[in-house]
């Protein structure tokens, strides 16, 4: 399986299965957390991953209305993973600290209303203006559950 981890490499995170599902997110708050017009994030089941190395937490209110976990080298100051209370029993890692180019591309696009107009999907996406936990989180959680 694929391993993420941080720009300095001390924070790292060893991923045992699949992602659930890979998903853009165009709202504010990502793309101030990112630095780019959307983040990507790979779900994954949380008993599937290993985290190994410190991190800062930093809890912010999504644009969802949920709380989301933030968690980032204290080093590098990379943001590797987060943990939505929205989905208790998922982690989000970022796709490009997988630094995996073949990686599959996001199934979702969430938060269109702040996509910036130029940015474009090829394939098939399924694009929401805003998110899509409600849609999304039953199937997430049963499927981690179940392992």
């Amino acid at each position: 399986m694929a391993d993420a981890q941080c720009l300095c490499g001390a924070l790292k995170l060893m991923l045992r299965e699949p992602s659930k599902l890979v998903v853009a997110c165009h709202c504010l708050a990502c793309q101030r957390r990112t630095g780019s017009p959307f983040s990507v994030g790979a779900f994954y089941a949380i008993n599937t991953v290993e985290i190994s190395g410190g991190a800062t937490e930093f809890v912010h209110v999504g644009d969802s209305g949920s709380r989301v976990r933030i968690y980032f080298c204290p080093t590098c100051g990379s943001t590797i993973y987060w943990k939505p209370d929205a989905l208790p029993s998922m982690i989000g890692v970022a796709v490009g600290a997988l630094a995996v180019p073949d990686f599959p591309a996001p199934a979702l696009s969430i938060f269109e209303r702040s996509k910036h107009h130029w940015v474009q999907f090829d394939g098939e996406v399924e694009h929401f203006q805003e998110g899509a936990m409600r849609k999304y989180s039953p199937d997430l959680t049963r499927r981690s559950d179940s392992r």
